[in-house]
């Protein structure tokens, strides 16, 4: 098979460029390396694979091939909220033309799985249950509200013009090759400067935590059931608090006293304390995540 990669510089991206490179497919990846691409790769001189230095927004061709997967996304919170028209441009922008794109091939139309998150769905209530794919959307920041907005427009373009679609929301990933924006790697990286993490509140927001390795394989194999049209949540039902994270990684290093090596500072706007999804939609189809050991081999493959 062919695929088209977007953003496949990136973290998630870059995962499964990896992925179907070791599955011996031929990979078109499309990335306008912004500032958390990844400058080189093991795979730079693979034969099956070819990189495009575009912008989403301005691209005027999309390669003959049997899927599109659109990882290229503004995704950094703290940077919607401080300059959120970039986000509009990447994310709802970039996708609505690669969906123009799509519409105006008659012969040879590929599937477009777009790459989304579990931020769509807002704040969840600590006492209810974990969203499910049929749930309202409620963004609660700019960067969920323009992955939000691509997907009405996914969804838009597959009723009027027939562009079949598969839609991923995943939940906070972890693994390599994440930018140190993120907050794992910001861990790490202020650790080893001998410098405080930094985290907002009190540090009790819960995120559910995947392995990078564990969504690439859930994206597989929604692509490889053949369904179309359809939304799936991928997530490991892994939930921490950030201050649990913080606390872990810390541990890695050895800290005697990790409290210590945190600095809790105000709280971004729009702040969301908890993010839970149903994924048993994606569980239906055979997949589960392999890692079972949660945070603690993350350094490991470092």
């Amino acid at each position: 098979m062919k695929y088209v990669v977007t953003g496949g510089r990136g973290f998630i991206g870059s995962h499964f460029v990896e992925r179907l490179l070791q599955l011996n497919h031929e990979v078109v990846d499309i990335d306008n390396m912004t500032y958390a691409a990844n400058e080189t790769l093991p795979w730079d001189n693979h034969p099956k694979y070819t990189h495009i230095k575009e912008d989403i927004a301005k691209l005027k061709k999309i390669p003959l091939c049997d899927y599109v997967v659109n990882f290229a996304a503004e995704s950094h919170v703290d940077n919607s909220i401080i300059a959120p028209d970039i986000f509009v441009r990447s994310n709802v922008v970039g996708t609505h033309n690669i969906l123009k794109l799509l519409r105006a091939k008659i012969y040879d139309r590929p599937m477009f799985i777009h790459i989304s998150t579990d931020e769509v769905y807002g704040e969840a209530d600590p006492d209810g249950a974990p969203f499910k794919e049929t749930n309202i959307l409620l963004p609660g920041n700019p960067y969920a509200a323009s992955k939000a907005a691509a997907e009405m427009l996914v969804m838009a373009y597959s009723k009027t013009y027939g562009v079949d679609y598969i839609i991923t929301r995943s939940t906070n990933n972890y693994g390599n090759r994440q930018y140190e924006e993120k907050l794992i790697p910001h861990c790490i990286k202020r650790l080893e400067q001998n410098r405080k993490i930094c985290l907002h509140g009190d540090g009790t927001y819960i995120r559910d935590w995947l392995y990078v390795k564990d969504n690439v394989e859930a994206i597989l194999t929604i692509i490889n059931s053949n369904v179309k049209n359809e939304i799936y949540n991928i997530a490991a039902q892994n939930l921490l608090t950030n201050n649990f994270v913080a606390k872990s990684v810390a541990g890695w290093f050895e800290k005697s006293d990790p409290e210590k090596h945190i600095e809790y500072v105000i709280n971004r706007l729009g702040q969301d304390t908890r993010y839970t999804i149903d994924a048993s939609k994606v569980k239906q189809l055979g997949w589960r995540p392999a890692n079972k050991s949660g945070l603690k081999n993350f350094l490991k493959e470092e």
